[in-house]
């Protein structure tokens, strides 16, 4: 089997900023701070991305609306942030469904609520999490 690597150096990039952040407020702080405080982190970085910024959202090839994305990273990485007690089943589902209606292929959910920081790495072609 192999290995799907699709922005593994990006991803790693992104994962350390986000563990500055959670290693300098820790857990507690709403999603919002969260938020700034992983951009600050991205730009010092030298990583281009996009926050809050409406996507379309495609069934069967047609634009059926918009959502608003946390990040999207060099144009080609989904970054959703969480700050909950911890991830669940419907988290996983949620990203997997935004990588096939955003049509991107990789994402990563951060959870900043947790006492660790909490990361996953999502691929369009992952089955879906049973919720």
């Amino acid at each position: 089997m192999l290995l799907d690597t699709r922005f593994n150096e990006l991803t790693r990039s992104i994962i350390g900023c986000a563990m500055t952040v959670h290693r300098m407020l820790g857990n507690g702080f709403q999603e919002v701070i969260y938020q700034r405080c992983l951009a600050v982190e991205m730009e010092q970085a030298g990583l281009r991305f996009a926050r809050e910024i409406e996507m379309p959202i495609f069934y069967k090839n047609v634009e059926v609306g918009t959502r608003r994305v946390d990040f999207l990273v060099e144009e080609n990485v989904l970054v959703e942030l969480k700050a909950i007690a911890e991830l669940n089943p419907s988290n996983f589902a949620q990203i997997i469904n935004y990588l096939e209606a955003y049509r991107l292929e990789v994402g990563l959910l951060i959870n900043f609520g947790e006492t660790s920081l909490k990361h996953k790495r999502f691929l369009k072609n992952q089955p879906r999490q049973k919720t």
